[in-house]
């Protein structure tokens, strides 16, 4: 019933082309596109983003059956470089625009840091930067508003949205259909909260559940004092409570694996289909 696809710059290839004709190969339905990673030849600069590619793309991914179900723009919204601040909003702006060409599911992203490094810190956690981090994306919005496009957001646990009570106090702050959830549960683990995985994984479908657009399939195993994320089926991770809540309230959404080689792609989308994700802790 759902739809699984593959993060394209991890099929096999060495062009756009390539890759999309062998994520189609391998049977995936859909992909996440992230162009500064799959275009090495010529620009993605902001102004390359025409129509007329936008058009072709599409073609393309309609010519293998493949739907683009995240196009995304990973840049950091609460940097306080106000120059990089502004460019990274327009690139955000420019993908929604692209993006309402090319027929794409959502504009994915994550939530940043407060610093221009992009890192990790105890200032991550603080109400006053997720009400920074709001300030900075009510812009983006409003532009999906204007573009009929839809921001999707990325709780990781590193980051500024690091829970599923902050995502929550996101969506409720801006109030707009056009901002919704990809939902990774991995990236809402690390090494200290793992062994409560089911809790949060369920935590995380009650608070955001009704506005998950995209969720990102993949495993996780622990290695001394480290977490690691790895492909679907090749970790410790029980699946059910996902699959359950996929099945049941989002039927045909698509759900993209991570950490895949194009070696094990294939398996990891079969057994994410399969009803071996039940049986893999018993």
């Amino acid at each position: 019933m759902y739809q699984v696809g593959i993060r394209l710059h991890d099929a096999a290839g060495d062009t756009i082309e390539e890759k999309a004709a062998n994520a189609a190969a391998q049977g995936f339905k859909c992909v996440h596109i992230a162009l500064g990673k799959l275009i090495k030849d010529y620009s993605t600069a902001d102004s390359a983003l025409t129509p007329g590619f936008a058009m072709y793309l599409k073609k393309l991914f309609t010519h293998y059956d493949l739907d683009i179900a995240v196009l995304g723009n990973y840049l950091n919204l609460a940097t306080p470089d106000k120059e990089a601040l502004e460019r990274n909003i327009n690139r955000y702006k420019t993908h929604l625009r692209f993006a309402s060409i090319l027929g794409c599911g959502v504009v994915g992203t994550e939530t940043g840091a407060p610093n221009t490094e992009y890192r990790t810190v105890p200032e991550c956690y603080t109400h006053e930067s997720l009400e920074l981090f709001i300030r900075n994306l009510v812009p983006v919005v409003e532009y999906a508003e204007k573009t009929g496009t839809i921001i999707a957001i990325e709780p990781v646990v590193r980051h500024i949205v690091s829970t599923p009570e902050r995502a929550r106090y996101v969506l409720d702050a801006v109030r707009s259909p056009n901002l919704q959830i990809i939902f990774d549960p991995v990236n809402l683990l690390d090494i200290n909260n793992y062994r409560n995985y089911h809790d949060i994984f369920n935590s995380a479908i009650e608070l955001l559940g009704e506005d998950i657009a995209v969720v990102h399939i993949k495993d996780f195993e622990v290695s001394g004092d480290k977490l690691i994320a790895c492909a679907a089926g090749t970790g410790t991770m029980d699946y059910s409570d996902i699959i359950e809540f996929i099945k049941k309230d989002k039927p045909y959404i698509h759900c993209t694996l991570e950490n895949t080689k194009p070696e094990n792609a294939v398996t990891a989308r079969m057994f994410f289909e399969s009803g071996a994700v039940y049986e893999q802790n018993s």
